[in-house]
């Protein structure tokens, strides 16, 4: 449970002049860089952490013993997908590789148990994190404009992103 406890403590926010406005066009939809004016501020909770979870495996990222990232996945055996379920890096630590640190070493375990792709959602207001995730070699599949109806987050947009795990990867 301490590390439960030092999950919870993360710096999960954000803060971002620029979201994606998802725009319908006809059949499909366009994803379009826009502007907002106060900037948007949001963070995620962890509080749930010690308790029950949809991941199966976690990995931390310590300074001088302290939890400065986390990465949880869950694998499906059905499609071979690797699940990303949370990756967050406390504020002080961003910028410094330790998320790809993180990622990396959660796509090898899932590609060493047999996964073929990797997939994580996120909200269209999380720019920031969807540039870093395109990065590091994501790249938007979809969307679903209802998934957040009914939720603190009503009014944005689920985005998809996916990555390959077969053939070659990333350098560090």
């Amino acid at each position: 449970m301490h590390d439960a406890a030092q999950i919870a403590a993360l710096d999960t926010s954000f803060e971002t002049a620029l979201i994606l406005d998802v725009q319908s066009e006809g059949n499909g939809f366009q994803l379009v860089e826009q502007r907002v004016d106060p900037p948007i501020a949001k963070s995620f909770s962890l509080d749930n952490v010690g308790g029950g979870r949809e991941w199966e495996n976690t990995w931390l990222a310590l300074d001088r013993g302290h939890a400065v990232g986390v990465v949880a996945t869950e694998s499906l055996s059905w499609n071979r997908r690797a699940i990303i379920r949370h990756l967050y890096v406390d504020r002080e630590h961003r910028r410094r590789g330790v998320g790809r640190r993180l990622l990396e070493t959660a796509l090898e375990a899932a590609r060493e148990a047999g996964a073929r792709t990797a997939w994580l959602e996120t909200s269209n207001l999380n720019l920031p994190g969807i540039r870093a995730y395109e990065r590091l070699g994501f790249r938007v599949c979809g969307l679903d404009t209802s998934l957040y109806d009914a939720t603190p987050a009503e009014g944005e947009v689920a985005l998809f992103l996916c990555r390959s795990l077969i053939g070659p990867q990333l350098a560090d």
